[in-house]
């Protein structure tokens, strides 16, 4: 069997080769690894951040995938853990989020029952990139 190719077929093909890809949505990525206890922060997919932070210590666990902002506190309270401060939070799977602690000498260690938690001053500045950018421009993507 042989294919054919016209002349019209060869310049559509080159036209679609020429389209630039449609680019993605994600403005804001915050990529937390868990075996680095460190969380990057892209904007327009370039690093701006790189931060200390602490996921679940043994026992508990921080869930893996990717998520998106489901929604965001600049005060909340843990209703399950005593009432807890968890400033700045940036919820992304049912009780889980992003948020700061007042127990910035844990960072870089497991030390959370299972949320990621951030110095306070950088939990701002992501709360702010993504209010500023929009939740449905950002993501959140965790790996072990």
């Amino acid at each position: 069997m042989r294919t054919i190719i016209t002349i019209s077929g060869l310049l559509f093909i080159c036209l679609l080769l020429m389209v630039p890809a449609k680019a993605s949505s994600t403005k804001v990525l915050a990529k937390i690894d868990i075996s680095e206890q460190r969380m990057r922060i892209f904007v327009d997919g370039k690093v701006q951040h790189s931060w200390p932070v602490s996921t679940a210590r043994r026992g508990y666990r921080t869930p893996v995938g990717t998520f998106k902002p489901t929604r965001m506190h600049r005060r909340y309270f843990s209703r399950k853990y005593n009432g807890a401060p968890m400033p700045y939070s940036v919820f992304f799977y049912k009780g889980y989020a992003i948020h700061g602690t007042d127990v910035v000498k844990r960072l870089g260690a497991p030390a959370s029952h299972g949320c990621v938690r951030l110095h306070p001053k950088n939990a701002k500045r992501l709360f702010s990139l993504i209010q500023a950018n929009g939740r449905s421009n950002a993501k959140i993507v965790i790996v072990k």
